[in-house]
């Protein structure tokens, strides 16, 4: 019935889209983060552009996203991120599309978070003397991602789901793999079934667990 997998590298393309999201996931959870502090910084530039970068990057299709990092920044600018391999260059310019796109949903969730925490905590700090920043890492930030461990948890499933964008630009992960066998075998159902599971089951646990993990560490109040 499932013969015609035997030809291709399901678990590799699969694995792709494994390395897309982990990469992706922290590069946005890193960028996210500290667009989140801009956005609640004291600086007026800062606090613009954050503001300014959510709105737009929020508002533009992942896909154009995708395509300017492969045709704006490689074919045109010739930035290739220290890879000479087609396929390398590909694939870490389709992480780095993935980071600029989630990281302003990741921002937007972590800042929730921060209005979460109640604000005499912060004032408390500062009268103590702590900087702007020690109060945001110290107090506030440790507070905001216990909080928020859910709405991350389902950028982190749209991140699993949105890798399959990568194949606009030939990164070969599940999508361009489901593509190509659509166009050599007749199995239509069944392939679109197998890569459905295959989404489901790596979204599906992460769903789980984490949800696990935001109950436990959730802050009571």
């Amino acid at each position: 019935m499932f013969d015609f997998l035997s030809g291709y590298d399901l678990l590799g393309a699969f694995w792709v889209t494994v390395q897309l999201t982990l990469l992706a996931a922290v590069g946005s959870l890193v960028w996210g983060t500290l667009l989140a502090a801009m956005r609640v910084g004291p600086v007026p530039l800062m606090r613009g552009f954050g503001t300014a970068y959510v709105n737009i990057v929020r508002n533009v299709p992942l896909t154009v996203i995708i395509l300017f990092t492969s045709l704006g920044l490689n074919q045109t600018l010739n930035i290739k991120l220290g890879a000479e391999n087609f396929d390398t260059i590909n694939f870490r310019l389709a992480v780095l599309g993935l980071i600029a796109y989630t990281s302003a949903f990741v921002c937007e969730a972590i800042r929730s978070g921060i209005n979460t925490v109640p604000v005499g905590q912060a004032e408390a700090a500062r009268a103590l003397g702590l900087s702007f920043t020690q109060v945001l890492t110290l107090v506030v930030l440790p507070q905001a991602f216990r909080s928020v461990v859910g709405p991350l948890t389902n950028v982190l499933i749209a991140l699993t789901k949105n890798t399959t964008v990568a194949a606009a630009i030939g990164v070969a992960e599940a999508a361009l793999l489901m593509k190509k066998m659509i166009e050599n075998e007749a199995e239509l159902l069944l392939i679109s079934a197998v890569f459905a599971f295959g989404f489901v089951v790596l979204t599906l646990p992460t769903g789980l667990i984490l949800g696990w993990v935001g109950k436990k560490v959730a802050v009571k109040r």
